[in-house]
C-alpha cells in the first residue's frame, strides 16, 4: 500500500521538494516529555535511557536481563522509533531489592543517563508529549517557499494522521488485520492481537481524516462534530455556539474523528453520515473491533505543532525542532513539506 492509501491527502499543498530523513540516527531525535517529580525513594527504579537504532521493547528486554527480573516488571510510557536517537524513561519494579548493576545492558546502542527511585511504576501513556529534532538532508527545495510553508503550519497545524510506521512495511499490518477481520477471529498471541487491532483503528481513523481533508473540514468545527482539547481524551458535541469558540482559532480546541469500537458514533448530522459511510466501506474492520470489545474513543483531527523552529545549518540541510502531543507522528509534519527519498538516493521518492 502507498503512503497516500494509508494516510490520505496533504492539507498544505504539493510537496515543495525532496529530502532524506534518517540518513543517520542523529537525524531523527526524540526526547520524551514527562512532567512527574520523582520521590527519590520507593520500590521502583526509574531510568532515563538514551537509545540509538534500538526499539523500546528490545531495550526493555535488555534492562530486564541485566537486572535479573522478569520482563513484565519493566515499564515504559510509550514506544519510540527504532531508527532514531531517542531518550525515554523506563521503570523497574524492585521491591526490597538494591539497585542492580545494569552495565551489562549498556553498549553503543543503549546508555543509562539518570537513575532515580520512585514510589510508583511508570504507566503507559504517562508522558505528556515528545520533543523532536529532525535533520532533513540532501535537501532539494526553495528556501523561501519552505519558510513560508513552515510559518503556515505553525499557525494551522497539520492533519493528525497516524504515520506509516503504525501500518508496517508497505501496509502489511493492514493486510493482516483485514484477513483476521474477514474471519471475525482474533490472533491468540497478545502482542500480535494488540498490534493488529491498533492498526485497524488507526487505518479507519485515517480514512475519516482523509475524507475531511479532501472536503476542507479537517480543521473547521461543524455542527454535529465532537470537540476535544489538545491534551484531553474527553469530548463534547458542537452546536452553533461551540463552532465559534475562539479556542478553535488558537489551536487549543479541535474537531475529532472516531477511534472505532463498540456502539454507534456519537457524532451527529453530516459528520455522523461521513463517519458511517467510511465505516460501511470498511465494515469488516469496524465489526471486528467492536467484537474485540474496543471502546469507541475520539482523536483530534488537527495536530498543533508546539515550539516550531527551524534553520539551515548547511545549504542542503533543514533542521526542525518542535513538540507534539503523545501518540502523534513527526513524519506527518514532514510530509506537508517535502517528499522523502531513501538514504543515499536523490532520484526517486521513498516507497512506503
Amino acid at each position: 500500500m502507498t503512503e497516500f492509501e494509508l494516510l490520505g491527502p496533504c492539507a498544505a499543498g504539493p510537496a515543495l521538494g525532496r529530502a532524506v530523513l534518517k540518513a543517520t540516527a542523529e537525524d531523527f531525535q526524540v526526547d520524551e516529555v514527562l512532567d512527574i517529580p520523582l520521590a527519590g525513594e520507593g520500590e521502583h527504579l526509574w531510568l532515563w535511557v538514551e537509545k540509538r537504532n534500538l526499539n523500546t521493547e528490545e531495550a526493555a528486554r535488555r534492562l530486564a536481563k541485566a537486572a535479573g527480573v522478569p520482563l513484565r516488571t519493566v515499564s515504559y510510557a510509550g514506544l519510540k522509533d527504532r531508527q532514531a536517537l531517542t531518550r525515554q524513561w523506563f521503570s523497574l519494579h524492585l521491591p526490597g531489592k538494591a539497585d542492580p548493576d545494569l552495565r551489562a545492558a549498556e553498549n553503543e546502542t543503549l546508555s543509562i543517563l539518570k537513575v532515580a527511585r520512585h514510589k510508583r511504576k511508570l504507566q503507559r501513556g504517562a508522558h505528556a508529549a515528545n520533543g523532536f529534532t529532525l535533520r532533513l538532508t540532501a535537501l532539494q527545495a526553495d528556501r523561501e517557499a519552505l519558510d513560508a510553508r513552515l510559518k503556515q503550519l505553525s499557525q494551522t497545524g497539520v492533519p493528525n494522521y497516524f504515520g506509516t510506521q503504525r501500518f508496517g512495511f508497505q501496509g502489511g499490518n493492514v493486510h493482516d488485520a483485514r484477513q483476521w477481520a474477514e474471519r471475525q477471529a482474533l490472533p491468540e498471541q497478545r502482542n500480535v492481537r494488540s498490534r493488529l487491532l491498533s492498526t485497524a483503528r488507526s487505518y479507519l481513523f485515517n480514512q475519516v481524516l482523509a475524507a475531511r481533508v479532501a472536503d476542507g473540514t479537517w480543521n473547521q468545527a461543524q455542527v454535529g462534530d465532537l470537540l476535544a482539547f489538545t491534551d484531553s481524551r474527553s469530548f463534547f458535541p458542537a452546536g452553533e455556539a461551540e463552532c465559534s469558540d475562539p479556542r478553535l482559532a488558537v489551536l487549543d480546541l479541535h474537531p475529532t474523528g472516531p477511534m472505532w469500537g463498540e456502539g454507534d458514533s456519537p457524532a451527529a448530522g453530516a459528520i455522523h453520515a461521513l463517519e458511517q459511510n467510511v465505516g460501511a466501506a470498511l465494515a469488516p474492520l469496524g465489526q471486528w473491533l467492536a467484537k474485540a470489545g474496543m471502546a469507541h474513543e475520539r482523536r483530534i483531527l488537527r495536530l498543533p505543532i508546539g515550539g516550531l523552529a527551524w534553520h539551515y545549518p548547511e545549504p542542503d540541510i533543514l533542521q526542525l525542532e518542535f513538540v507534539l502531543p503523545a501518540g502523534c507522528f513527526a513524519t506527518v509534519v514532514v510530509r506537508e513539506l517535502v517528499d522523502l527519498l531513501p538514504a543515499g538516493h536523490t532520484d526517486s521518492p521513498c516507497v512506503f
